[in-house]
């Protein structure tokens, strides 16, 4: 993401549209979690999510069913897109992280797919 460095701070900037794919319609963050949790496994059948870490850090598995991936999160001018269909689940927060995400869509839990076996058959 664009950022402004200054002696004093930085500011990093995101835009509806822009450096955010998608029009950001829910903000929420992940905070308190204890070293090491996880969070998240689950994927979303229409909502876009943008993970940033706004502090610490935490790994991020992605996988499409077929394909898995870990990205690592610990910087606050990068954020992790993460479209429809992919299974996420957050790991190993560092101490004191925070994880801000951004989402397409409003809260709706039928969009959520919370079991794994499940996810399968859907992508399928």
């Amino acid at each position: 993401m664009p950022t402004v460095k200054n002696r004093a701070g930085n500011i990093s900037i995101f835009e509806n549209q822009h450096e955010v794919p998608f029009k950001t319609k829910r903000v929420f963050f992940l905070y308190d979690i204890p070293a090491g949790e996880d969070r998240g496994a689950h994927a979303h059948k229409e909502c876009h999510q943008f993970l940033i870490a706004a502090s610490g850090s935490f790994d991020v598995l992605l996988d499409d069913g077929t394909h898995k991936k870990i990205v690592n999160l610990n910087r606050p001018y990068y954020g992790l897109h993460i479209p429809p269909g992919i299974w996420a689940h957050e790991l190993n927060f560092s101490a004191g992280a925070i994880c801000l995400v951004l989402t397409s869509h409003g809260y709706d839990e039928e969009d959520y797919i919370r079991n794994y076996q499940t996810y399968l058959n859907f992508i399928r």
